[in-house]
């Protein structure tokens, strides 16, 4: 399945997919056929790294190009 391509729209809609239906990344990314890689690399790029705690993605204080 394809990302969304809007980055707003993305953080949300993968933070809800974590929160609603899905134990962790991992399983969000094989249950969604998302690449796990290119996820979390765009994820990274807009500022954000994921939260095994909290099973989100949230911004990171690690400043990123």
């Amino acid at each position: 399945m394809d990302l969304p391509q809007d980055d707003n729209i993305l953080i949300s809609v993968i933070n809800t997919k974590l929160r609603n239906n899905y134990v962790d990344l991992d399983d969000l990314c094989l249950a969604e056929g998302y690449d796990y890689g290119k996820l979390c690399s765009r994820m990274t790029s807009l500022g954000y790294c994921y939260d095994e705690k909290e099973n989100a993605f949230k911004k990171s204080d690690i400043p990123h190009p």
